[in-house]
């Protein structure tokens, strides 16, 4: 199975600066929702698929390394792409360059497809692969 690498671009604003003048750092996990969301729904996984089919994402951990600032706007790049999936769990990675190039902010997350009646975590459905580009 190969994995589609996405990329999603975005300036940096001032909403998402802290008192230090830079990104905050829960503020990387709100960009990264928005690159994933940008991804699964024009792939046919939006909320209203989720909420028709009761399967939804979550995320079972988190990891991530500032490398570089970002700051005041600076485009950026997210760079998304799954690394494996084994059974119900998935191993995406999530990066961040700025416009020179350079890694600023790099990140792997552990997920999963989660059947939102029965509350746990399912394998995941030839719809969920695609919508993460796993063909």
């Amino acid at each position: 199975m190969t994995a589609q690498k996405f990329v999603y671009n975005l300036l940096i604003r001032e909403s998402h600066l802290d008192t230090f003048g830079h990104v905050n750092n829960a503020t990387y996990l709100e960009i990264l929702e928005e690159a994933r969301w940008d991804i699964i729904t024009p792939r046919g996984y939006g909320i209203p698929e989720i909420k028709a089919k009761q399967f939804g994402p979550v995320i079972l951990k988190f990891e991530m390394t500032f490398m570089k600032e970002l700051t005041l706007r600076q485009e950026i790049r997210v760079e998304t792409e799954m690394l494996s999936y084994t059974k119900k769990i998935g191993v995406m990675q999530q990066n961040i360059f700025n416009a020179a190039n350079e890694l600023c902010f790099e990140s792997k997350l552990v997920l999963g497809l989660m059947d939102m009646q029965a509350r746990k975590l399912v394998l995941p459905t030839p719809e969920w692969l695609h919508a993460i580009g796993m063909e």
